[in-house]
């Protein structure tokens, strides 16, 4: 696995942008980017499991890894969603289970820098380098409302 960075500056407050990162309505409209009808059940707490789903039952199996309100949120992904059924076993997810995704909220002056490293296995590096900058823009949209 590969780790890749992105970065954005926000003309926001870290607590606004975290509210749109994390609200389940926002949080709908950035990942929409991903997969129409993207979601994540989940009770937002550290250690509590994550499904992020696609809306069809398909997604990914994660955890809550660490979690510092308004300034950092660290999933760990533990396998996948196909259909409603997690697989954490399979050879498939063991090759990239345990990577991470993190986001971090950085004061800078009257601004928030979102930066956000991902453990991607090669064969999402194309679509996630397309993809997160947009979801990333879209955040930065939300949160300048």
């Amino acid at each position: 696995m590969e780790k890749i960075r992105f970065a954005v500056t926000i003309n926001a407050p870290r607590e606004k942008v975290w509210s749109i990162l994390w609200t389940d309505e926002t949080y709908r409209a950035w990942t929409s980017v991903f997969s129409e009808g993207s979601r994540a059940i989940t009770d937002w707490k550290k250690g509590s499991k994550v499904l992020f789903t696609d809306g069809s039952g398909s997604g990914m199996v994660s955890r809550i890894d660490d979690l510092i309100p308004n300034e950092f949120m660290s999933f760990q992904h533990l396998g996948e969603l196909k259909d409603g059924v997690e697989d954490t076993t399979s050879e498939r997810v063991q090759q990239w289970a345990g990577g991470r995704e993190n986001y971090t909220l950085n004061k800078v002056g009257d601004t928030t820098e979102l930066v956000t490293e991902l453990d991607i296995p090669d064969e999402f590096k194309d679509y996630f380098t397309d993809a997160f900058p947009k979801a990333l823009a879209k955040v930065k949209e939300l949160s300048e409302q």
